[in-house]
């Protein structure tokens, strides 16, 4: 039946228009696991999701909060998304419980045909081995720090289905599409989302960006592990990463040394991250202070960063020991020439005059997993600012 469907849902797909694909948009049925769970705030019981199903024990979470796994009997489980709802995980060749609520979304075993808009989960699915099961990216190859990614993408295995606001339903339909994976800025797209359960695909929005501790956002690779029964490999990574984390915590000093982190954008305005943002907890988690920590506070929106003008920024950010370019949108910077060039003000910082600016690689958003490895590399350069060789870190290199 799961094969008729989709290829009823192919036919289906060549023969409608533009206009008619949105037209169906949430027309799915939600015993069958294709019904929006947008705004399902409530919590399903566990142990009272079906009869025929017996809830045996929960996924141990060390800090991420915006999700649980509940395990049953028989290899069922029951993923639960944090105001995004419930997705029962069913094991290949079982049956479907007939009393399921109709706001779970059945998820059918094997996930090997995942559509992948949420760039910054690939670095999970690398962690777990299972890049292989992601057969359309959001993203084109030449956007992929990922070297896996990219080369799944140049050999075909991995092709490009469009970006997470204009997905490509017909290759998604055609390429059986059993998952789409999206990030919360497809909550900006609300008809996206519908459109795509309408076709019959459900549709996970990795939450891990709102998690408040760093390391909770790494914890959902146990999410993916769950739903590829890749739970050891998911826990092995996530250890791994906690590890290196506790390393650089274990004796909880802070330095006294203060941080900027920053971008600026065409148009000379400064991007700083939030005092609420995960990159300043890993700063103090490095045992460094964030110096915007006052002037980038939050300002009420969902946004995790704050556009300052570089008067405001120098005042603020001038006397900083460390200044730390992000590259990940305005690409990597190679000399304090490259620095300076961007606003005057800049030559004035203590930390451009003492050469401790350091820039970050543009891998570090996509490289998603590796917390653990960016607060060492944090600790290292707020540790010995000067004397820290590049060849010591991963994710950052000094600005000469």
């Amino acid at each position: 039946m799961r094969k008729l469907r989709k290829a009823l849902s192919v036919v289906f797909a060549a023969a409608l228009s533009a206009v008619m694909v949105f037209a169906l948009a949430g027309c799915g049925s939600g015993s069958s696991g294709s019904s929006s769970s947008s705004g399902n705030s409530g919590q399903i019981d566990p142990k009272s999701v079906s009869s025929s199903l017996t809830y045996d024990h929960s996924m141990q979470l060390d800090y991420a909060t915006g999700f649980s796994v509940d395990y049953y009997q028989n290899g069922y489980k029951l993923l639960t998304i944090n105001k995004e709802g419930s997705f029962l995980i069913v094991p290949e060749g079982a049956e479907v419980p007939s009393d399921l609520d109709s706001s779970i979304v059945v998820l059918q075993q094997p996930l090997d045909n995942i559509y992948l808009a949420a760039t910054a989960t690939m670095d999970m699915f690398r962690a777990i081995d299972s890049i292989g099961n992601i057969k359309m990216s959001g993203a084109q190859a030449d956007d992929w720090y990922i070297p896996e990614a990219k080369q799944a993408m140049e050999s075909g295995s991995m092709v490009y289905a469009g970006k997470y606001n204009t997905p490509d339903y017909e290759s998604m339909l055609s390429l059986h599409c059993d998952l789409a994976v999206e990030s919360t800025m497809i909550y900006h797209n609300p008809d996206v989302k519908e459109a795509i359960e309408g076709y019959g695909i459900p549709v996970l929005v990795d939450q891990s960006s709102y998690e408040e501790h760093p390391l909770g956002r790494a914890e959902w690779v146990k999410v993916y592990g769950a739903l590829l029964n890749k739970e050891d490999a998911a826990t092995a990574a996530f250890d791994d990463q906690k590890a290196k984390a506790d390393a650089v915590t274990a004796d909880d000093t802070n330095t006294g040394k203060t941080v900027a982190f920053f971008y600026i954008t065409t148009n000379g305005a400064v991007n700083v991250r939030k005092s609420s943002d995960y990159v300043p907890k890993m700063i103090e988690l490095a045992g460094g202070s964030y110096i915007l920590a006052d002037a980038a506070g939050d300002d009420g929106n969902s946004s995790s960063t704050v556009k300052m003008q570089m008067e405001q920024f120098y005042a603020a950010a001038k006397d900083a020991d460390i200044v730390i370019y992000n590259s990940t949108i305005d690409g990597e910077i190679g000399t304090i020439a490259d620095l300076e060039s961007k606003s005057d003000l800049l030559a004035n910082f203590k930390a451009v005059q003492a050469g401790t600016v350091f820039c970050t690689t543009q891998s570090m958003y996509q490289d998603s997993m590796e917390i653990g490895d960016f607060i060492s590399d944090l600790h290292k350069i707020i540790t010995n600012p000067t004397g820290v060789a590049d060849s010591d870190l991963t994710y950052m290199y000094r600005v000469k």
